[in-house]
């Protein structure tokens, strides 16, 4: 039986990437569903969007859209680099192009741009980058405000961590439209967890790849997941998104 695998924010730790691949119990029939922001802070941040661009002739492979994409798409589309992209790895993914083509490039341009910004599957369950309005659906939000990412999903659920383990959490609107959702965008060690974090139904994949936590892959029906090492290790002579440190 085919399986989903779910995998967390890579920021151009392609590393990282190949390691939680094959730690992960994968067969070519089973689905990827990738949360976003595959480039800006590691140095691979092209080369990571040439290999998933190759495992998506391999096997099912469904690629969200995050912040970061949606600012490298910009830049590919018009050579003008946002300046708080750049700050924030924006810088190290311009570089690790200078070798590229005109050609390639505009293949990444277009990837860029035939991501979709969520996915629903057939158990509705939501796939995300972010989050989404509340009193909005995915659909609504994402029509009017597409480059758009709002955090405040993720931070309603984590005020539920303090409810008692008795206690069935209450979820608010949005969260109930779906049978669970699975998202990214704001790692969960800024909450001190180094592993995915599930509260009510929301699984945050994105476990601080950029900075210097690990990289994710989870079974979206069993919940198991594998790690890479810490990104740091992978990439020593490199700092990530961890320059203010």
């Amino acid at each position: 039986m085919a399986k989903t695998f779910v995998i967390g924010d890579i920021h151009g730790g392609l590393k990282a990437l190949q390691q939680v691949l094959q730690l992960a119990p994968i067969n070519t029939h089973d689905t990827l569903i990738f949360l976003g922001d595959y480039v800006d802070g590691w140095s691979e941040a092209a080369p990571v969007v040439d290999f998933v661009m190759q495992l998506a002739t391999q096997q099912p492979c469904i690629f969200i859209k995050g912040n970061h994409d949606w600012w490298c798409e910009q830049w590919l589309a018009t050579g003008i680099a946002n300046e708080t992209w750049v700050q924030h790895g924006g810088a190290e993914t311009m570089q690790s192009y200078k070798d590229y083509t005109f050609e390639t490039m505009q293949a990444h341009l277009q990837f860029f741009k035939s991501l979709p910004y969520f996915y629903i599957d057939e158990a509705n369950r939501l796939f995300i980058h972010a989050g989404f309005t509340e009193g909005q659906n995915v659909t609504t939000d994402f029509t009017t405000a597409p480059e758009k990412w709002d955090r405040t999903l993720w931070y309603e659920a984590i005020k539920l961590n303090g409810i008692g383990p008795q206690t069935k959490p209450v979820l608010s609107t949005r969260m109930q439209l779906y049978s669970e959702i699975f998202m990214g965008h704001t790692p969960t060690t800024y909450n001190d967890c180094t592993t995915p974090m599930q509260v009510g139904n929301i699984i945050n994949v994105d476990t601080g790849a950029a900075f210097k936590g690990k990289l994710s892959i989870m079974d979206v029906a069993t919940k198991a997941y594998w790690q890479s090492d810490a990104l740091p290790l992978l990439y020593p002579n490199e700092v990530g998104r961890n320059k203010n440190d």
